[in-house]
């Protein structure tokens, strides 16, 4: 089950997916919280943990309900004409619905960040929690909200690296669990690198829209749709990793510019 872990690309995969996982966690993280602090201060600590195991748990059993949806390669509906020809399949059903979800969820988020930063803190902080009981319900219904998005990266992420079906899988519980138990464990940490950094997260949610769009071309892909007569390719997965590994670099670059021009700018206090 484990040899997949013996491919370079499948750790490329495991490292990339599970760094997106943990910052995109970072609005559960926060939703979390703010559910855990309207509780007593004995309850608080037992509701984060609490909360992310759930989503851990949920994040699981949605990924081998998708996988198994995934796993319906032979198309059951065909479209001909003189422009367009094409096979759909549930496998590819699911990534073009997906990837249109992605596009969606990231642009709306960017937006919502950029222009209404405090929206969905304020709605959350509304509402009356009174009891664990009533706040792990709640942490339920925002992990269930955000497993959607964090399912559909991960499934973008991996389709198609392994020769078996279960090595996508595999990869996808190891990254969603190892980033689930950094959160346990640094919560407060990155939830405060990330507030201090929030270029960051609207980077992520940019290779969001990477991801999705990488989902639609790959649903095409594999319904072999030929658009006036030009079969649709597949987009090697060395070019998403490259996107997201530069990106990455360059936000790390001006992060450490940015730090080192705040320290040069203090004035100093013998002159």
């Amino acid at each position: 089950m484990f040899e997949i872990l013996t491919s370079p690309d499948a750790w490329v995969a495991l490292l990339t997916l599970t760094f997106l996982e943990i910052v995109l966690g970072i609005d559960n993280i926060v939703f979390i919280s703010i559910a855990a602090n309207k509780l007593p201060a004995k309850d608080q600590r037992k509701a984060t943990n609490l909360g992310l195991l759930l989503a851990m748990l949920q994040r699981i059993i949605l990924l081998f309900a998708v996988s198994f949806l995934i796993g319906l390669k032979i198309p059951f509906y065909y479209i001909n004409s003189s422009w367009i020809s094409i096979g759909i399949s549930g496998q590819a059903l699911i990534l073009f619905l997906g990837g249109i979800f992605l596009l969606y969820k990231s642009t709306s988020e960017i937006h919502e960040k950029v222009e209404m930063p405090e929206h969905d803190e304020e709605e959350l902080r509304s509402k009356n929690l009174t009891s664990l009981s009533k706040a792990i319900v709640q942490i339920i219904i925002i992990d269930f909200i955000f497993s959607i998005d964090s399912i559909l990266t991960a499934v973008g992420m991996t389709n198609g690296i392994g020769e078996k079906p279960m090595d996508a899988l595999v990869l996808m519980v190891i990254a969603v669990v190892i980033s689930i138990i950094i959160m346990m464990v640094f919560a407060n940490s990155i939830r405060i690198f990330i507030n201090n950094h929030p270029s960051m997260q609207i980077l992520a949610l940019s290779f969001l829209i990477l991801i999705g769009f990488m989902l639609i071309i790959e649903a095409a892909h594999l319904s072999h749709a030929r658009i006036f007569n030009q079969e649709i390719g597949a987009i090697p997965k060395g070019y998403l990793y490259f996107a997201i590994a530069f990106s990455l670099l360059v936000e790390f670059l001006n992060m450490k510019m940015r730090k080192k021009s705040e320290i040069t700018s203090v004035p100093d206090k013998h002159t």
